[in-house]
């Protein structure tokens, strides 16, 4: 009961927090109104190619008639991390943005400039998720956060973000959330993604502005960039309509997933590094709960002549895998469980 009361009061300060829509239930973004009960794009332009082709982000905007709260949708904030991109596809496609009330704005790439490039990074070289909130007259990456939390995030009462491990390594899906947090660790388990790693928010970054301002956000991650796996979009996708169904907005055609089991709530993770540089060979899927000194891998010269077997530092679950298959001695190479919440 007191968990359930939990809930309730998290949704209605959600319900409440509508300072951003007009008296008339007219929402105002970028300038432009977007009435009620309707389906529009806005395009977000930013910067020009060297071309003087313009750069548009399209903002996807679905309102219902029904007053209630406005979520914001969005990956690609680093261009490569693919994942992302297709679970907010797939919440467009399958029509899961078309909210019973409130309004759903989704932005599948943020760093469009990155995206053309399969780049984590800006054109200038700086990555986007390290200059939050940005400058008027920074940067082009610091202009562009700048103008995104003026002029876009200030509307959002929710955010969701989808995000994938960088370079090789590939991350379990799991949601990241500020401890300190207690109504948005809740809401982390509602979205009940496989795991959830506690984590304290990072200067200059996304997460961290929103926490600034008052705005609630869930992190996804999953999966590595420069790929797109099915098993990675389908949590996000689920733990997506799970988080719309509990603030009443999921569509009446659709019916929340039930999750198998509760999300593992990570405390504390630690990397293992590698001991010798080689072909590394993994042998567990990610995922997988180990036992100290379970093989994990190994390590190989390219000639046969060395075989070293990586072995778990602890016992655990493992979040995190790199699938390069040339590592050097201290490469980062599994990450596993160090600490779980106790429930």
């Amino acid at each position: 009961m007191i968990l359930r009361n939990l809930l309730f009061a998290i949704s209605k300060e959600v319900f409440e927090n509508m300072a951003k829509i007009t008296e008339n239930n007219i929402l105002n973004i970028l300038g432009k109104e977007v009435l009620p009960d309707t389906s529009t794009t806005i395009n977000f332009n930013i910067a020009k190619l060297y071309t003087s082709t313009k750069v548009e982000i399209p903002i996807i905007i679905e309102r219902s008639k029904i007053p209630g709260p406005t979520v914001l949708i969005t990956a690609g904030i680093h261009g490569d991390e693919i994942n992302g991109v297709e679970v907010v596809r797939q919440i467009i496609a399958k029509k899961i943005n078309k909210p019973q009330k409130g309004s759903i704005i989704c932005i599948p790439v943020l760093n469009v400039f990155g995206f053309l490039n399969m780049d984590r990074f800006f054109p200038d070289g700086r990555d986007l998720n390290r200059v939050f909130p940005g400058t008027k007259n920074g940067s082009l990456a610091s202009r562009f956060a700048y103008q995104f939390i003026n002029e876009i995030l200030p509307v959002a009462d929710f955010c969701l973000d989808f995000h994938t491990g960088g370079a090789s390594r590939f991350n379990a899906p799991h949601i990241r959330v500020d401890p300190k947090n207690e109504g948005l660790v809740e809401l982390a388990k509602i979205f009940n993604a496989p795991f959830t790693l506690l984590s304290k928010n990072l200067e200059g970054s996304y997460r961290a502005t929103c926490a600034k301002k008052g705005i609630n956000i869930l992190l996804f991650e999953g999966g590595k960039s420069q790929n797109s796996t099915k098993e990675i979009a389908v949590e996000g996708v689920h733990g997506a309509m799970r988080i719309l169904d509990h603030l009443g907005m999921l569509g009446e055609d659709f019916e929340a997933p039930v999750p198998e089991s509760k999300s593992i709530m990570i405390v504390k993770s630690l990397w293992m590094r590698a001991k010798y540089s080689g072909l590394l060979h993994i042998k567990i899927p990610i995922g997988k709960h180990v036992e100290k000194g379970e093989i994990l891998a190994t390590i190989t010269d390219p000639y046969g002549k060395m075989r070293h077997v990586v072995k778990a530092s602890n016992e655990g679950y493992v979040i995190n895998v790199n699938e390069a298959p040339i590592v050097y001695k201290g490469d980062a190479i599994f990450r596993i469980t160090k600490e779980l919440v106790n429930e």
